[in-house]
């Protein structure tokens, strides 16, 4: 009895291995490839980080010139139309203002003043107007300036609009390699999508005071989107 069940264990473990082998070699009939697709659209909105920065001796006081610089820019940004969900308060600093003086007897820096900051973020949706409502903030005391970028209200209905295109890349790509290599192209057995993203390209200055709009040029935005596609393959003589 036990010379048949080790038998029996063998035949089992011998099967085991050929279904293994068999599947080795089916999932080695496969191509993978990626897919790529690209395009380029105009920007629908701006988004611009700008604050207002005060040194005073004291921190309340320095704090106190923050606060009403920044009231003032909002209500400028208001007053040109822009509404209160596209504004947002970044960051709120304040900070010492140390001595840079080493003479003093103990040798140690002391604390002077302090530098307060308020940082705001907010969007623009009239790109025409990105320039105008840059200078009128600026003329009621918005000192920093931390940055403009484009983008678009939605960006995932652009990759919608490409990751089709890309998933047809692919197939183009792996006809190509069954056709070089003599082979039928099978089903598809894994798609894997990877969103690319878009590009957001950034202006970085410093802000002066203008007698005249800044100008601004919006230019296009490129989004991208890639897939990666494994395709069974079928010999010519297989059954």
């Amino acid at each position: 009895m036990k010379a048949k069940h080790f038998l029996a264990a063998v035949m089992a473990m011998a099967v085991s291995a050929g279904v293994a082998r068999a599947d080795e070699t089916r999932i080695d009939r496969q191509i993978s490839v990626s897919g790529q697709a690209q395009i380029s659209v105009a920007p629908t909105l701006a988004t611009i980080v700008l604050g207002v920065s005060e040194e005073a001796e004291e921190a309340s006081l320095a704090m106190r010139a923050v606060s009403t610089k920044m009231v003032e820019v909002i209500d400028a940004l208001r007053a040109a139309g822009i509404a209160a969900e596209d504004m947002q308060t970044q960051q709120v600093s304040l900070n010492p203002v140390w001595s840079q003086n080493r003479n003093y007897e103990d040798g140690r820096s002391r604390i002077t003043g302090f530098a307060a900051s308020n940082t705001l973020s907010l969007r623009i949706r009239d790109l025409d107007r990105v320039g105008e409502v840059l200078d009128q903030v600026l003329k009621v005391g918005a000192n920093e300036f931390r940055g403009l970028s484009f983008g678009v209200e939605n960006p995932s209905e652009v990759q919608d609009q490409i990751r089709g295109a890309a998933v047809k890349d692919a197939r183009r790509k792996a006809e190509q390699l069954a056709e070089a290599a003599g082979v039928v192209l099978g089903p598809v057995r894994v798609i894997s999508d990877r969103d690319g993203g878009g590009g957001y390209p950034k202006m970085a200055m410093e802000m002066a005071r203008a007698d005249v709009a800044m100008p601004i040029e919006a230019g296009e935005l490129s989004f991208s989107h890639s897939v990666s596609v494994v395709y069974d393959i079928v010999l010519p003589d297989a059954d």
